[in-house]
C-alpha cells in the first residue's frame, strides 16, 4: 500500500497520539453521563387524529354527511398510506395513517396539509357540525403516571389540590407536558318538574334566557378622567350555585325565586367523563411527558425529589401513587445492558488474554475502552440516547469492533517473531492489510443498511442499530490504525519462541482438514451447497415473529362490553375486576381507566379511543414469574366471570403497536353484506384450536327510539322538529344555558328536568312540549313511537365499510403460523366474494410483511454496495464471485441454531442475518488478500492458499469466537436473544466454512495442482 501510513504517522508523533487518547477517554467519559436514557428509541408515530361531532345526527347520517366528506379530502393527504374513520352517531373520527416512508419533515408537512385542506371544506359541511379538531400528538408518551386518591376530600377539592401539583411539577426541567386522567368537570344542575312549569304557566325558554342575560359578559364602558382611567363593571354575574339559585323573575304577575320552583345544585357531568382508577379507588391521574432528548432517569429523580415536598404538604386524606415510572424500568434496563456490556467486555479480554498472552491481550483490551470513549461523544453530537436498541448495538458492535485490533495485534507479533523491528512490525499491518480490513468495515457496515434505511415504522425504531454499529466499526478501524500499532511499540516484545516451533493440534487439525477438502474440491463445493440448499428447504420449520412481548412486569387487560353499553355498566365491570385483582397475592400495584384505554405509558402501546363500552387496566405483578402466573388465572376470570365481554390479556409488546395478534379485515360496500361475510371469516378463524376471544370491533346493532311527528298536527299547533327536539334535549339530557366562572374552572349551568321524569319512557309520552301561547300540549298527542335498530358504531378503512374479525392465540403459538394455516380456507372464501368485496389479513402478520417489505426493498443497495466495495478492493470479478459465495454460507449456522435453540424468526432476527453477510464478507476479502500476498511472493496457487488460510487461521478463529462469546450476555434477553443465537450460530459455522471452502474455491477457480514438495507451514 503506498500513499500515508497512518501508523508510521502515529508512532512520528507520539505525543500528540498520546494527548488525543487521553483527551477522548476523558470526552467519552463525560459523553457517557450526558447521554440521553430511554427506553425505547424515539420513533414517530404517523398517525393523526381528526374529529368532528354533528350532535344529534344518526350514524348514517353522520357517515355520509360528514365522514365521507373528511374522508374525500383527506385522500388528498401527501404521503398517506390509508384512513381509518370510527362513525357513531353525532360523531365521527378519522385516523390519518402516513407511510412508513415518511420522515419527520414530512410527516409535519402532511399535518399542515391536513390542518389546510379540512379548513377548505368546512363551510361545506352541515350546519350545526362542531369542528372539526386534530390531534398530532398522538404519539406523546407519558412515561411517569401518578394517580391520587381521597378519603373525606370531594372530587372538586381533590382536584385542586391535583392542579397545584401540576403546576409545580411542570417547572421541572425536561417536562414537556402534563395531562389530568379521570377529573370529573363539576355542573351546576337546575332541575325543574315539568307539572309544576305547566300548573305555574311559567315559559321555560323565557326564564333560561333571563339566566343568560344576568350571567353575560359585557363591557359598560371606561370613564377618562383628566389624572385616571376608571373601568364600569356592572354586577350580576353568578359566582356559585346560590347566586342561580336566589335569582327572581316574574310569572303570572308574582315574583318567584329560581329555588322556588326548580333544584339547584353543583354537582359532576352526567354521564361521567372516562374514570380513573387506582388499585380499586377512585382517583385523579398526572400523566408527565418528558421533552424529545431528555433524561429520563434525571427527569424521574427530579419529579421524585419534588413530590417528595409536596406529599409532606398534603392534607392527611389525600394519597399519592405512583403508577407508572419509566425512570426505573429504564434504571433497571441500562442497569442490566451495562452488566451485560462488561461481561461481554471481559469475555472478549479473557479470549484475548488465552489466546494471544497477556501484553497482546492487555492491547485488545484497551482498544475497547478508546473505541468506546470516542463512540460516546459521537452518539451525543448524532443525538442518540442510551436505550434499549442502541445499548444492543453496543453489545452487537463489540463484539466486532475487537477484529481489527485484534488483526493489527497478530500481525505485529508476527512480524516480531520473524526478527523485524517494533517500529516495522508495528507499521506492518497498515501496509498489508489495512486496506483490506477498512474495506470489510465497509462492508460489515454494509450488511446492516436495511437497518438505518428501512422506510417503516419498524425501521425508524432499529435504527440506531445500523448507526452505532457503522459509528464504532469505523472508530474501530482508526483505533486499529492509529493508536494500537502505538499500543504495540510500548506494550509488546519480541516472543522467545520463533514462528518456526511446532505447531499444535487444533492447527495440525484444520490444516488436514483443509488440505483434504482442497483435494477433493469439487465434493467440498458441493457438500456446502448441499448445505446452504439444505437450510434454506429448512427456513418454513422456524417460527416466524413479529416482535416479542416485552419482559417488563406490567399486564394489558381489556374489557369491552357490548357497544351500546353505558359507561355505567363499564364501571359495574371495572369494580368486579379490582375486587379479583385486590386479593391475588401476584399483582404488584394496578390502576383501572373506565371509558377509555390506558393513557400512552409506553411508546409501542396500542392506543385506544374513548368510548363508554371500553376498560382497560394495566396490571402490574411483582415479577415476570409473577406475570406469567397472573396471565393464566386472568384470563381464566375473564372467560369465567365476564361472558358478555369481549376481553382478552396481554403483556406490553415491543416494536411498532399492532393490537390484537390476528386480525382478518372485511370491506366492502353494503353494511349487511359485510357483516354476514365477516361472521363466515369468523367460523373460519374459530375452526383452528390454537385461535380464542374471536370478537369483532362492530357488529351487533342497538335499539334507537324513533319520534315520528306529524307535521302537519305540529305545525297547526306552532311547533316546529327544531323546538320538539330542543324541548326534548332540555328535559332529557340537559341544555346548557351559561357558565359559572368559579377560580380556574369554568362550570357549565346545565337546565334539565328531574330524575324521575326523564328517565321513563312513560313520563316521555306525556312530556309537556310548551306551545307559544304559552299552553302545554302532551307530546303523544302529535307524535307516534316506533324503537328500530342501527349500528352503534361503523368503521370504515379508505371510505370503504371495514369490519375487523380479531382473535388471541393461545398455546405460546405464533400469528404468523395461525395464518398460515387457515390461509388456504381464507383464499377459498376469497374466491366466492362479489366484486368490490375483500378479506385482507391485517394485525401482526401485516405490519411484520410491510416491515419485511421496507426492509428487502433497501437489499439491493445494501448489495450494490457491498459489490462495489469488495470490487475496489479485489479488482478481480473471480474472486469477487467467491467472496460472494461464501456469504450466504450463513444461513447454514442460522437454521441451525435457531431450530436447535427454539427461537423465532422475527424482524430483528433478519436483520441481523443480512448484517452477519457483512461479517463473512469481511473474513473473507482479509483471506483472499492473504493469499494473493502470498503468491506475490511467487507461490503457486496451491501453497499460497494453503499458507494464507494457515496464517489468517488464528485472527479469524478468535474473532469470531470472540463475536460468539461476546454475544452470550445478550442471548437470553428477549428482544435481542433471537438475532444473538442466530448471527452466533451463523458465525460460527460461516468461519469455518470460510477457512474451508475459499481456498477450496481459489484452488478450483485457478487450476493449480498439490506440489508434493510443498513445504508444511508453520501456524501464525
Amino acid at each position: 500500500m503506498t500513499g500515508l501510513n497512518l501508523s508510521e504517522w502515529a508512532l512520528r508523533h507520539r505525543s500528540l497520539v498520546v494527548y488525543v487518547m487521553m483527551i477522548a477517554v476523558i470526552t467519552g467519559s463525560l459523553a457517557y453521563f450526558r447521554l440521553g436514557r430511554n427506553e425505547d428509541p424515539s420513533f414517530i408515530i404517523k398517525t393523526m387524529v381528526v374529529q368532528a361531532a354533528w350532535p344529534g345526527a344518526t350514524a348514517e347520517e353522520t357517515m355520509k354527511q360528514v365522514t365521507e366528506r373528511l374522508e374525500r379530502q383527506l385522500q388528498q393527504t401527501p404521503h398517506l398510506d390509508f384512513l381509518r374513520s370510527s362513525t357513531r352517531a353525532g360523531l365521527v373520527t378519522i385516523f390519518v395513517n402516513l407511510k412508513g416512508s415518511a420522515n419527520a419533515r414530512q410527516v409535519s408537512d402532511a399535518w399542515y396539509e391536513v390542518r389546510k385542506s379540512i379548513g377548505d371544506i368546512s363551510h361545506t359541511l352541515p350546519s350545526g357540525v362542531i369542528g372539526p379538531g386534530f390531534n398530532d400528538d398522538f404519539g406523546d408518551t407519558f412515561g411517569i403516571v401518578y394517580g391520587f386518591t381521597s378519603d373525606g376530600f370531594t372530587q372538586r377539592e381533590l382536584r385542586d389540590h391535583v392542579e397545584d401539583i401540576r403546576s409545580r411539577l411542570l417547572r421541572i426541567p425536561d417536562v414537556s407536558k402534563i395531562e389530568l386522567i379521570g377529573a370529573q368537570d363539576e355542573v351546576i344542575f337546575v332541575e325543574f318538574s315539568k307539572q309544576e312549569l305547566a300548573t305555574l304557566g311559567i315559559d321555560r325558554a323565557a326564564l333560561l334566557a333571563a339566566l343568560q342575560a344576568q350571567n353575560i359578559v359585557r363591557p359598560a364602558g371606561t370613564i377618562q378622567t383628566g389624572k385616571e382611567s376608571i373601568s364600569i363593571r356592572v354586577s350580576g354575574r353568578f359566582q356559585s350555585e346560590q347566586d342561580i339559585a336566589a335569582v327572581n323573575f316574574v310569572a303570572g304577575g308574582r315574583t318567584l325565586r329560581l329555588s322556588d320552583i326548580a333544584q339547584v345544585r353543583r354537582g359532576y357531568l352526567d354521564p361521567p367523563q372516562p374514570m380513573f382508577r387506582v388499585n380499586g379507588q377512585p382517583a385523579i391521574g398526572l400523566a408527565v411527558a418528558m421533552r424529545d432528548g431528555g433524561d429520563i432517569l434525571a427527569l424521574g429523580r427530579n419529579i421524585k425529589t419534588v413530590m417528595g415536598q409536596i406529599t409532606a404538604d398534603l392534607p392527611i386524606g389525600i394519597e399519592p401513587s405512583l403508577v407508572a415510572d419509566q425512570a426505573v424500568v429504564v434504571r433497571g434496563a441500562i442497569g442490566e445492558f451495562m452488566t451485560s456490556l462488561l461481561q461481554a467486555i471481559a469475555i472478549i479480554m479473557v479470549v484475548s488474554f488465552v489466546s494471544l498472552g497477556i501484553r497482546p491481550g492487555l492491547i485488545i483490551a484497551l482498544a475497547i475502552p478508546l473505541t468506546l470513549a470516542i463512540v460516546f461523544p459521537i452518539m451525543e453530537i448524532a443525538r442518540i440516547d442510551m436505550q434499549r436498541i442502541s445499548l444492543g448495538a453496543l453489545i452487537i458492535a463489540l463484539a466486532l469492533l475487537v477484529d481489527d485490533a485484534m488483526t493489527t495485534t497478530d500481525a505485529t507479533l508476527n512480524r516480531l517473531a520473524q526478527g523485524d523491528s517494533k517500529i516495522d512490525a508495528a507499521t506492518f499491518a497498515y501496509r498489508s492489510h489495512a486496506f483490506a480490513m477498512l474495506a470489510g468495515t465497509l462492508v460489515t457496515i454494509a450488511g446492516f443498511i436495511p437497518v438505518g434505511f428501512a422506510a417503516s415504522s419498524a425501521g425508524e425504531y432499529t435504527f440506531s442499530l445500523f448507526a452505532v454499529v457503522a459509528i464504532a466499526l469505523l472508530v474501530s478501524w482508526l483505533v486499529a490504525v492509529i493508536f494500537t500499532p502505538l499500543l504495540g511499540v510500548l506494550i509488546l516484545v519480541p516472543p522467545p519462541e520463533r514462528i518456526s516451533a511446532a505447531p499444535g493440534r487444533i492447527f495440525r487439525f484444520y490444516r488436514s482438514c483443509l488440505i483434504l477438502a482442497m483435494r477433493a474440491k469439487w465434493l467440498t463445493i458441493a457438500i456446502s451447497l448441499a448445505l446452504f440448499v439444505a437450510s434454506v428447504l429448512a427456513l418454513p420449520l422456524i417460527p416466524q415473529q413479529f416482535f416479542p412481548s416485552s419482559d417488563r412486569p406490567e399486564l394489558l387487560v381489556d374489557l369491552s362490553l357490548p357497544q351500546n353499553a353505558s359507561i355505567f355498566a363499564s364501571e359495574t365491570a371495572a369494580k368486579r375486576l379490582d375486587a379479583a385483582l385486590a386479593s391475588d397475592p401476584d399483582v404488584h400495584h394496578w390502576s383501572t381507566n373506565v371509558g377509555r384505554g390506558a393513557i400512552r405509558f409506553y411508546l409501542p402501546l396500542n392506543a385506544e379511543l374513548p368510548n363508554d363500552f371500553f376498560t382497560q387496566a394495566v396490571v402490574v405483578a411483582k415479577d415476570v414469574a409473577a406475570r406469567e402466573r397472573l396471565h393464566v388465572k386472568l384470563e381464566r376470570l375473564l372467560a369465567e366471570d365476564f361472558p358478555a365481554a369481549v376481553a382478552s390479556v396481554s403483556p406490553l409488546g415491543l416494536g411498532p403497536p399492532v393490537g390484537w395478534p390476528l386480525q382478518y379485515r372485511v370491506s366492502g360496500p353494503d353494511l349487511e353484506q359485510v357483516r354476514e361475510l365477516a361472521l363466515k371469516v369468523g367460523q373460519i378463524v374459530a375452526s383452528d384450536p390454537r385461535t380464542t376471544s374471536i370478537n369483532f370491533d362492530w357488529m351487533a346493532p342497538e335499539r334507537e327510539l324513533r319520534i315520528h311527528v306529524d307535521q302537519d298536527e305540529a305545525r297547526r299547533l306552532g311547533l316546529s322538529s327544531q323546538a320538539i327536539s330542543t324541548v326534548l334535549n332540555t328535559v332529557i339530557s340537559g341544555a346548557t344555558v351559561t357558565q359559572v366562572r368559579d377560580d380556574v374552572y369554568l362550570v357549565d349551568v346545565v337546565a334539565r328536568a328531574v330524575d324521575e321524569q326523564r328517565m321513563s319512557l312513560s313520563n316521555l309520552r306525556t312530556l309537556q312540549v310548551p306551545l307559544p301561547g304559552g299552553t302545554t300540549v302532551s307530546l303523544s298527542q302529535f307524535a307516534t313511537f316506533e324503537f328500530q335498530q342501527q349500528y352503534p358504531l361503523i368503521w370504515r378503512r379508505d371510505r370503504v365499510p371495514t369490519l375487523t374479525v380479531r382473535a388471541a392465540i393461545s398455546d405460546g403459538s405464533l400469528p404468523n403460523s395461525v395464518v398460515g394455516a387457515l390461509s388456504q380456507a381464507i383464499e377459498q372464501l376469497r374466491k366466492t366474494l362479489p366484486a368490490s368485496y375483500d378479506v385482507a389479513v391485517g394485525g401482526t402478520v401485516e405490519e411484520s410483511r410491510k416491515s419485511q417489505a421496507s426492509v428487502l426493498a433497501v437489499v439491493p443497495m445494501m448489495l450494490f454496495v457491498m459489490v462495489t466495495v469488495l470490487m475496489v478492493q479485489l479488482q478481480s470479478f473471480p474472486r469477487l464471485l467467491m467472496v460472494a459465495s461464501v456469504a450466504p454460507l450463513g444461513m447454514v449456522g442460522v437454521v441451525a441454531a435457531l431450530l436447535l435453540s427454539g427461537r423465532p424468526l422475527g424482524f430483528v432476527t433478519i436483520l441481523g442475518i443480512l448484517a452477519l453477510l457483512g461479517m463473512i464478507c469481511k473474513n473473507a476479502v482479509i483471506l483472499i488478500g492473504q493469499i494473493d500476498a502470498e503468491r506475490a511472493q511467487g507461490k503457486s496457487p496451491w501453497e499460497a492458499a494453503v499458507d494464507a488460510s494457515s496464517s489468517r487461521f488464528r485472527p479469524i478463529m478468535l474473532t469470531a469466537i470472540s463475536t460468539v462469546l461476546g454475544m452470550i450476555p445478550i442471548a437470553p434477553t428477549v428482544f435481542w436473544g433471537p438475532m444473538a443465537v442466530a448471527i452466533m450460530g451463523g458465525l460460527l459455522v460461516a468461519t469455518v466454512l470460510t477457512l474451508v471452502l475459499l481456498p477450496t474455491m481459489y484452488v478450483a477457480c485457478f487450476g493449480e495442482k498439490e506440489r508434493t514438495s510443498a513445504p508444511a507451514p508453520s501456524p501464525s
